[in-house]
């Protein structure tokens, strides 16, 4: 346990290193538009656009950078924006919940979805109903999920009206009352959370099929079928559950990837989550949001791998050394 828990320290060090390198190693800097004078923030004092830069630490050396921004994480202070003057960490815990809430309510849509479709696949392999699920799973897979979200925006926004176009709750909503307050941010949230689940619903299904189909046939199966236990029974308490440790490990996987879906699906539905910030910070060339941005979502990823590896353990005792 004492390693396990190591390893993910000396990743997360290995992480914060390339969070401060890959900000500086994008072209350009954040106040290069002071000294721009087709830019409408253009400063013509050089001694001026010194200051600027000496107030946002962009005068010191990588290595001084370096070290400073180490110490500042070892206090718990992430710096302040460039853009927005604010500091980081308040416009982090802004738009955390926000991330939080739809990266959790896609993911646990697909998980959900997946292995119910992959249970009852596997129980049913090779029938006509496995294989159509199994064609419209890996179609929709294959979909890249800015092309859904644009589509779905168009489509169930745009021409039919169902869903809000765009925010994650009505501004100058004169509704009151906790009920419609939760019922607003549910209604900006279906569409962005299903539109993100689709994708990682194929890998869930896939890995469920599989491990229904391997347990097909076990001795526990016709041992239940000998006690007159009901199909139902028998698909979802025995085959489904044996075939759930893997599925696990898979949810937890796709954090990562559902974190990077956020950055696109944000952007297309303008929610105001960490990814749409991150890009927003990204275009600015904003370092302390970018690094504080990529920081919660490392950490985010990290801390799911971390808990999936306990789980799996705990799940299937086998996997400990």
């Amino acid at each position: 346990m004492s390693g396990l828990v190591a390893s993910y320290v000396l990743v997360v060090f290995l992480l914060l290193t390339l969070n401060f390198a890959l900000p500086r190693a994008l072209p350009g800097e954040p106040i290069a538009a002071l000294g721009d004078p087709t830019s409408s923030t253009y400063v013509g004092d050089p001694e001026r656009r010194a200051a600027v830069r000496r107030y946002y630490d962009l005068d010191r050396s990588a290595l001084d950078g370096y070290r400073r921004y180490l110490r500042d994480l070892a206090r718990g202070e992430l710096g302040t924006s460039i853009r927005s003057n604010r500091p980081v960490a308040r416009e982090l815990a802004d738009r955390l919940p926000w991330t939080l809430l739809l990266v959790g309510t896609a993911l646990a849509l697909a998980t959900a979805a997946g292995m119910l479709a992959g249970t009852h696949s596997g129980w049913r392999r090779e029938r006509s109903t496995d294989r159509s699920l199994l064609v419209l799973v890996l179609s929709v897979q294959s979909i890249p999920v800015f092309f859904l979200a644009s589509a779905a925006v168009y489509v169930f926004a745009v021409q039919l009206g169902w869903f809000p176009l765009s925010g994650a709750r009505t501004p100058f909503d004169g509704s009151s009352g906790v009920a419609a307050e939760i019922a607003d941010v549910a209604h900006h949230l279906v569409l962005p959370a299903v539109v993100m689940a689709l994708p990682f619903v194929g890998l869930q299904y896939l890995v469920m099929r599989a491990g229904v189909v391997s347990e097909l046939g076990a001795d526990h199966l016709l041992l239940g079928r000998a006690k007159g236990l009901s199909e139902r029974t028998l698909k979802y308490r025995y085959a489904a559950r044996n075939a759930l440790a893997p599925s696990v490990t898979v949810a937890a996987l796709q954090v990562g990837s559902a974190i990077t879906a956020a950055i696109f699906v944000e952007s297309v539905f303008a929610y105001p989550g960490v990814g749409r910030l991150l890009f927003e910070s990204v275009a600015d060339r904003d370092y302390p949001l970018m690094q504080g941005s990529f920081l919660v979502l490392t950490l985010l990823v990290v801390g799911a791998n971390l808990l999936a590896d306990l789980a799996y353990r705990r799940l299937d005792p086998r996997t400990v050394a």
